[in-house]
């Protein structure tokens, strides 16, 4: 395998690093694994922000795998495998892989999951690498599993649930520990027809399970997220953060938003499309971010973590063009970034309810929002010529957002480049132009090594930089053998 050289190796490498420090991130949740890989946005907080270095904007060699299955969850912990959580297109099962990070060969017999009858998203697709590297998910049984991998003396690998609790919620689509180390975690709804979704948390140390019901109707569609100050959790009609009281969560505040009259056309639930994702200048969590769902004009809201104070809200992008988002922000230090989603084909087993209107065109569009020292919101720029096809990653080394787009025309994937300052497209590499290379609006993870891996309707694929002709000779490679490793590496399916 090629090694990963960058080239300006000194210098360069001392300036990204200085502009990554001056990007304020959450204090890291002792309770997880790696920040920026052990869970689907980033870290406890959802910032889909990471301080590793992704590919780059030159050229890169793709691999492109078709397990038939789609792969929402790609984690790594501190040991570099991949652990996924994929569901099976044959029968609609979750399953646990686990995943060479260099071929994306399975290593492991896949573990089958207990399939949801509530919701796609429930039975472990929402899921966190542990600081022990277990994966930690709750089943469609209701069961809290710890999975690990181990690897026998001959070298073969296994999956193995290492404990199971049952917590008694089997409908869970939001799972995150706190800074205690008590597993949070939301239903998509209630236990009975019309009444609310369940948020509570899972306590270790007493081996006990606390749980809240949100009003009656509200539902839970999206993520959560934590940081020192408590659990954040996005209804389809509120914001709330939460705490750990004595005996159950205690609900710090609660603030409703314009969830408008019913789910728009690219949008999986009605109400907001946006994980609550923690972000501020100075220790990374004075604030919080979602998007409404007003009609036809959606805002983005930022609010005060501490109080729930709504400090701004700004319009995004056009109403009734691309005024919609089904995903969680790119949240650091004082600036925000979303995407459109508005008119983006989801399957139809993923929607929730009708839309309104029934449909629209998918156009695209970014925004990015920061927050000025004096509290007032500011669009820095919107671009509505991106049409990102997955949700964005920001790597501050790289000061480079990473995603995936799709030419609504010829229906072509790519992986591109934005420049976070202006909102240019920096560059485009093609992977992928059948529906299996669909990456439906999932999120990307960015490796310690520069290796970016993105799911996709029928697998993943991993994106890694070539590297530049002045770096060839550093390491003796011939134009002719590289030429042989990127038609290798590329294999489209």
């Amino acid at each position: 395998m090629i090694s990963h050289v960058r080239p300006c190796l000194g210098v360069c490498a001392f300036l990204l690093a200085i502009d990554a420090a001056a990007q304020t991130f959450p204090p890291a949740n002792p309770f997880m694994g790696p920040p920026g890989t052990a869970t689907m946005h980033a870290n406890a907080a959802s910032s889909d922000a990471t301080t590793n270095p992704g590919p780059g904007s030159g050229p890169v060699s793709i691999i492109n795998t078709n397990y038939g299955a789609v792969f929402p969850t790609i984690l790594m912990g501190s040991d570099g495998l991949i652990v996924s959580v994929a569901t099976r297109l044959e029968n609609r099962t979750p399953y646990v892989y686990l995943l060479d990070p260099t071929t994306l060969e399975s290593l492991a017999t896949p573990m089958e999951l207990v399939r949801s009858t509530t919701s796609e998203l429930a039975g472990g697709i929402y899921s966190y690498l542990d600081n022990d590297d277990r994966l930690v998910l709750v089943n469609a049984n209701g069961f809290l599993q710890r999975i690990s991998h181990t690897q026998a003396a001959g070298g073969s690998w296994s999956l193995n649930v290492e404990s199971s609790v049952q917590i008694g919620y089997p409908d869970v689509v939001g799972l995150v520990p706190d800074y205690q180390g008590r597993v949070w975690f939301a239903t998509a709804q209630g236990t009975s027809a019309g009444s609310g979704a369940v948020v509570g948390y899972y306590d270790p140390s007493t081996e006990q399970t606390a749980h809240v019901t949100l009003p009656a109707g509200e539902q839970v569609a999206n993520s959560i997220s934590s940081s020192p100050a408590g659990v954040a959790v996005a209804s389809t009609a509120a914001l709330y953060m939460f705490n750990a009281g004595t005996n159950a969560p205690e609900q710090l505040w609660r603030e409703t938003y314009d969830a408008g009259p019913a789910r728009k056309p690219g949008q999986l639930s009605w109400g907001t499309g946006a994980t609550p994702a923690f972000f501020g200048p100075t220790n990374g969590y004075e604030y919080l971010t979602i998007t409404d769902n007003a009609a036809p004009q959606e805002n983005i809201l930022v609010y005060q973590t501490s109080s729930g104070a709504l400090v701004g809200s700004v319009p995004f992008l056009t109403a009734g063009v691309n005024s919609g988002n089904e995903d969680a922000a790119i949240a650091v230090g004082n600036s925000i970034y979303y995407p459109s989603t508005y008119g983006y084909p989801y399957p139809p087993s993923a929607e929730s309810g009708p839309s309104d209107p029934a449909s629209a065109p998918f156009v695209g569009g970014m925004q990015r929002v920061d927050v000025l020292p004096d509290g007032s919101l500011h669009t820095v720029w919107s671009n509505n010529t991106i049409t990102s096809a997955a949700e964005p990653r920001l790597s501050v080394f790289d000061n480079l957002i990473y995603t995936m787009s799709v030419d609504t025309n010829t229906r072509v994937y790519s992986m591109i480049t934005i420049d976070p300052d202006t909102g240019a497209v920096l560059s485009s590499t093609p992977y992928g132009s059948s529906s299996g290379d669909n990456p439906l609006q999932m999120v990307s993870m960015i490796s310690p090594d520069g290796v970016l891996y993105q799911g996709t309707e029928h697998g993943l694929i991993r994106v890694e930089a070539v590297p530049e002709p002045s770096t060839y000779a550093l390491l003796g490679i011939s134009a002719v053998a590289l030429g042989a490793y990127v038609l290798r590496r590329r294999r489209l399916s």
